[in-house]
């Protein structure tokens, strides 16, 4: 059927009302893409292939139940997809005594894909490891790379600090021992991780102690980035005085958590964390068992 001139038009501008319609409807829809992200989390330039480092962290996970199994299980998917070759270990890794002798079912099962490819946990000592030995024989354990009950490593542009936040550790010495390392670090990116949370909106909330000693450190010398266990949740706050603090509990068992003033995201989730360190900013995903990413952040290397 051959169309006359205005028909041939007519019909021209109804297909293209059509697309723009169309377009419009697919904008709107990728306004709400199911992930909570703040305005100004969002990426400027997701280039993947500038980022200088990757590495998760997870914590509390030392059950051997199935709620750790599963964590594992995604921690291992994620790195199928997206390598990575550092864990940061927030404490609690052995439940309930810190027994050593459960380390197979605790830890070696559970993460065995993990660390057949290469991947190195870095520990701390949680509130449960020093019920045995005050968590010496976890200081001795070979995979779990600890220098000692605090220590430094350095990746990268990326310089870790790992704190012992229980409550027998020698305070005194170890402030002394914080802020010696903070003040001689050459690195852009400085990140301080311990068991316990300094903010926090779950069962046992903030620590009026930590704030006090550790929050004028870490704004003096640029700490960027403070990760913890502890609370059972995860936890992302806005940037406190130039600091992100993410709490990343939920690495075996959940407990309820609330939100704060200057909470950012929050859930009651089994999970980890991952970051993608570029030279401006780290990039912050909550990634659940079921692998979907629920969270995403930015940190800025200057807080504005």
């Amino acid at each position: 059927m051959k169309l006359k001139r205005r028909q041939f038009l007519f019909f021209s501008s109804l297909s293209a009302i059509g697309l723009g319609f169309i377009g419009c409807v697919t904008r709107q829809a990728g306004k709400n893409p199911g992930i909570a992200v703040s305005k100004a989390a969002t990426p400027p330039n997701p280039d993947k292939n500038n980022s200088l480092l990757r590495f998760v962290s997870v914590a509390d996970t030392g059950t051997g139940d199935q709620g750790q199994y599963a964590v594992a299980k995604a921690m291992t998917n994620y790195h199928s997809k997206n390598p990575y070759d550092l864990v940061v270990l927030a404490g609690d890794n052995i439940y309930t005594n810190g027994e050593m002798e459960k380390i197979g079912a605790v830890f070696e099962r559970p993460y065995a894909p993990l660390l057949k490819q290469g991947v190195k946990f870095q520990a701390a000592l949680g509130n449960h490891d020093i019920r045995t030995a005050n968590g010496d024989l976890q200081l001795k354990y070979l995979n779990f790379n600890m220098k000692g009950r605090y220590y430094t490593f350095q990746r990268d542009h990326v310089q870790f600090f790992v704190l012992d936040t229980n409550t027998n550790a020698d305070w005194q010495k170890q402030l002394k021992w914080l802020e010696q390392e903070l003040s001689a670090s050459k690195t852009p990116w400085k990140i301080v991780y311990g068991h316990h949370p300094v903010y926090a909106s779950g069962v046992y909330g903030s620590n009026p102690t930590f704030i006090k000693s550790f929050t004028p450190l870490f704004q003096k010398y640029d700490v960027q980035l403070y990760i913890n266990g502890h609370e059972h949740h995860y936890e992302r706050t806005r940037s406190i005085n130039g600091t992100t603090y993410l709490i990343c509990g939920g690495g075996a068992g959940t407990r309820p958590v609330g939100r704060s003033e200057w909470t950012e995201y929050s859930a009651e989730k089994l999970s980890f964390a991952a970051y993608e360190v570029y030279a401006d900013r780290i990039e912050i995903s909550g990634i659940g068992t079921d692998n979907s990413v629920f969270d995403k952040g930015i940190v800025q290397l200057k807080s504005v």
